[in-house]
């Protein structure tokens, strides 16, 4: 799929760049005690744009594969595969995350073990997402601009 001849997935990506960080960084702060309550809608709605964004990222970049680079050979290859195996691991990071985040919302007003539960779970899934989702771009931006000597 394109949009005025730009292939989805590169304008796609940038979405999930700028939107997951932020999602990361919320779940952060909705850890601290005293930003939960602002914090719980916001985080909610930038985990939803992030898992939106990287699914459709993941799917888009399928497309392209299959589009424009079915036929790759040698290091470039090899670098997409790195690429497309660090976004396996993200879109599933990404759902459980998102899934944590929606869990905490909706049992906010919870408190004891089950709302320490939720957000310790929630900050884990969120630091290791932060993580995919840096490997990921940085394996993509490997597999697009690094010249082969």
């Amino acid at each position: 799929m394109e949009i005025n001849g730009v292939p989805l997935h590169p304008l796609v990506v940038h979405s999930a760049v700028v939107f997951t960080p932020l999602a990361v960084l919320a779940a952060l702060a909705y850890a601290v005690p005293s930003l939960r309550d602002r914090l719980r809608w916001p985080l909610v709605v930038l985990a939803a744009i992030a898992f939106v964004s990287i699914w459709v990222a993941f799917f888009s970049g399928e497309d392209l594969r299959e589009e424009r680079f079915a036929e790759a050979t040698g290091p470039f290859a090899e670098r997409l595969e790195d690429h497309e195996e660090w976004a396996e691991k993200l879109r599933i990071g990404v759902t459980v995350f998102a899934a944590l985040t929606f869990a905490a919302a909706w049992f906010h007003t919870r408190t004891g073990a089950v709302r320490t539960a939720l957000t310790a779970l929630t900050v884990i899934a969120a630091l290791a997402t932060g993580v995919l989702v840096f490997l990921t771009g940085d394996a993509g931006a490997q597999a697009t601009w690094k010249i082969d000597s």
